[in-house]
């Protein structure tokens, strides 16, 4: 087994089921991408071992994630040549420039292994507590099932924040709906446990305190599937929603996201390729607190 330094892993229940969890909780699990990287090899490890038949993806601390890490000194050494300087920068597009670099390195680290995680080989389950933010979202629905606590949000403020038209993996539309996409991402507002497994997009809600022993006895049930069987009902409807234009809306819409990020760094003398508060959004770290989107309200702010 791999000594993972920003998530952990654990096989349970006879090896039948791998648990991973992300472990940057000072940093509210922003995925880094010595994270993401990690992930991907502790994701590969669970499909690589036949004994294992389901996967938990959770977090540690306070949320399952805050999304990307945009700016933690972790994540800028990460990025700048030097000693901490991630091999993953070198290499998959790192050492082109501008909007050629950008594309690949999202492509690679941020799209592909998104889509590979959905397509593991094995059956996963999302646990998810706290604000599940972003590109949190993208981790979450690559899973097969999703169950959470009570008090779980779901929020994708990209849009309102920093002037994007969404995260990488572009499964909003599949997982919310298509106006409560619009609404969700033109507004910064919330979903919360409820509402989610109303939509379909959760499968259980369970009291806050009882999250992870619940999460593992989901996992036991589905287990006891023989695996051929599982997997084919996983490629069944992996199919059946590519089939229906999902694999190809996704590369779509990354596309999209280039030209959004390429249309700040034009505009910006810094070339920053995000939308900043002279463009109209607020301040990241001063915004307003986000709140839940409900039927007969309208507020002002993002």
């Amino acid at each position: 087994m791999t000594d993972y330094k920003y998530v952990t892993y654990e096989t349970l229940e006879g090896g039948t089921i791998a648990r991973i969890m992300l472990n940057r909780p000072e940093s509210r699990n922003a995925q880094s991408r010595g994270l993401l990287v990690e992930l991907d090899q502790a994701m590969l490890e669970a499909e690589a071992d036949d004994q294992v038949r389901v996967v938990i993806l959770g977090g540690h601390g306070k949320m399952f994630s805050s999304g990307h890490d945009l700016g933690s000194k972790v994540s800028i050494a990460e990025r700048t040549p030097g000693p901490d300087m991630h091999p993953s920068f070198g290499v998959n597009g790192g050492t082109r420039v501008g909007a050629e670099k950008r594309m690949l390195q999202e492509w690679h680290h941020f799209y592909q292994n998104t889509l590979r995680w959905r397509n593991l080989r094995k059956i996963t389950i999302a646990q998810m507590h706290g604000t599940v933010y972003a590109a949190g979202l993208m981790l979450m629905w690559a899973c097969d099932l999703i169950v959470c606590d009570e008090d779980t949000e779901f929020a994708d403020v990209v849009g309102s924040r920093l002037g994007m038209c969404g995260v990488e993996y572009f499964a909003h539309p599949w997982e919310f709906g298509v106006r409560r996409t619009k609404e969700l991402m033109l507004t910064g507002d919330s979903i919360g446990a409820d509402e989610g497994h109303r939509i379909g997009m959760v499968s259980k809600v369970f009291k806050n305190d009882e999250l992870a022993d619940k999460t593992l006895e989901f996992a036991k049930r589905i287990a006891s599937v023989p695996t051929m069987a599982s997997l084919l009902i996983k490629e069944s409807v992996n199919q059946t929603q590519d089939n229906m234009g999902f694999y190809n809306a996704l590369q779509a819409c990354f596309t999209l996201h280039q030209l959004n990020h390429s249309h700040w760094a034009e505009i910006h003398e810094s070339k920053y390729p995000l939308a900043e508060p002279e463009d109209g959004t607020p301040n990241w770290n001063d915004a307003p607190p986000i709140v839940q989107s409900e039927k007969s309200t309208v507020r002002a702010g993002a």
